[in-house]
């Protein structure tokens, strides 16, 4: 388990003095636990709330992935984070803004030592010691329209920062990672963790808000874990091949 220091460090006075960013997470709420931080960003975009709102929680009893799927997330070892924005672009735009979050990610962990590959839409791999790549982070972007634009966007975001093998489930101990396992090291301190993902993804958005899709593939295409066999679900037929990119709509 991680030391107490590694569970403690995640409050609102550490991020504030350790971020760069100017305007993401500048307002941040954090939590003990809640059932999912995407949920709680949502009622707050409703209340009006400005863009750039953060909000983390030290557990999540009903984190949650694409298509339903659950995330685990034990209490005070991992990053469970959600960012509140408010794109000016059209909302066709939407679901490349998974890609957008998946390469900037990718890209704070590189700052940190770690290369992380995207798998599409919104998994993050980190290489194993037995050479398998497993699951590091996942990303679920919940998304609102004003008529033929972006109303509002919750991008959530979980990283398995100081999780042991004893912290997953044994259904995912084959599948699933963390910085601290693949570093082999001492517990990584959370505020620092959060805070390059912070201003990767500040930088990316606002390169997004000018260039639109363009930016948005151009940076997961950096990182994305292109040239593996995979198998989707077409019109309820199944389809095997090999990644090789994605479509400027942000499709596989």
């Amino acid at each position: 388990m991680p030391d107490e220091r590694a569970v403690a460090d995640l409050d609102v006075a550490a991020l504030a003095a350790a971020i760069t960013t100017t305007w993401l997470g500048r307002r941040h709420i954090h939590v003990a636990t809640c059932g999912s931080t995407n949920d709680l960003v949502a009622v707050e975009a409703r209340a009006g709330a400005d863009e750039g709102l953060l909000i983390t929680a030290d557990e999540q009893r009903g984190g949650r992935g694409r298509q339903g799927r659950v995330w685990h997330s034990p209490a005070g070892t991992n990053v469970y984070m959600s960012l509140l924005l408010r794109p000016r672009r059209p909302a066709l735009e939407i679901p490349p803004l998974t890609l957008l979050a998946g390469g900037a990610l990718a890209d704070a962990l590189r700052g940190l030592g770690f290369n992380a590959r995207v798998k599409w839409p919104n998994d993050l791999l980190l290489g194993c010691a037995d050479g398998r790549r497993r699951k590091v982070a996942g990303i679920l972007t919940e998304a609102t329209t004003e008529g033929d634009r972006i109303g509002h966007v919750v991008v959530g975001m979980g990283l398995n920062v100081n999780a042991g093998i004893d912290d997953f489930p044994v259904e995912l101990t084959d599948k699933a990672t963390s910085l601290r396992l693949i570093s082999g090291g001492a517990p990584l301190s959370r505020v620092d963790v959060l805070a390059r993902v912070l201003s990767a993804f500040e930088s990316a958005y606002e390169r997004f808000q000018t260039k639109g899709v363009a930016a948005a593939i151009a940076l997961w295409e950096a990182h994305a874990d292109l040239g593996q066999l995979c198998r989707a679900q077409v019109n309820g037929r199944e389809i095997a091949g090999r990644t090789v990119g994605v479509a400027a709509d942000g499709a596989l």
